[in-house]
């Protein structure tokens, strides 16, 4: 099975004449472009791997040259085209941080209800995450994604335990 293709950026246009695209970064850490040599562009479904030749910040946005794309009007075809990488390739996170696509999905476990359900969606407040677990025996539950209820993550096993706030569920 192929693995999972996780998106990094986006390209929002072109800039200068040889072949240049701006790229709007899709991830907390926009210094992994540093270091990227290949990427996959997903263009309308359809996935290319390019080189990498230049990376430059500019603003908020980053200025990249593939290999191969050598005019405007070339780069300016991959316009809203998301640049991916695959799953092993993401930028590790410290321990206790896990990016989204690690989460939706998994088994969700309160420490005294069992099985709530699955993590389905999970929603930014800006404060923290907000986890959306749906269930046959409990529907729809909001799991705020703070430590005091999230104690444990493992990935390895798809589940997740916590321990609710008190009127998360009616009863």
């Amino acid at each position: 099975m192929p693995a999972e293709l996780i998106s990094i950026g986006k390209i929002s246009g072109t800039y200068g004449y040889d072949g240049v695209v701006k790229v709007m970064p899709l991830t907390d850490f926009p210094e992994r472009f540093n270091n990227i040599r290949n990427i996959k562009i997903n263009r309308h479904g359809n996935i290319e791997e390019f080189t990498v030749e230049k990376v430059k910040p500019y603003n908020n946005i980053l200025l990249l040259k593939f290999d191969g794309i050598s005019s405007k009007e070339q780069a300016g075809a991959y316009r809203g085209a998301l640049l991916m990488v695959e799953e092993d390739d993401v930028y590790p996170l410290p321990e206790g941080y896990y990016y989204y696509f690690q989460l939706i999905g998994m088994q969700v476990y309160d420490t005294e209800r069992g099985l709530l359900g699955q993590l389905k969606e999970i929603i930014a407040t800006g404060a923290n995450d907000v986890y959306v677990v749906r269930g046959e025996k409990y529907g729809e539950i909001l799991i705020p994604a703070i430590k005091e209820v999230i104690l444990d993550v493992d990935t390895a096993q798809n589940k997740m335990q916590v321990k609710l706030l008190p009127g998360l569920i009616e009863e």
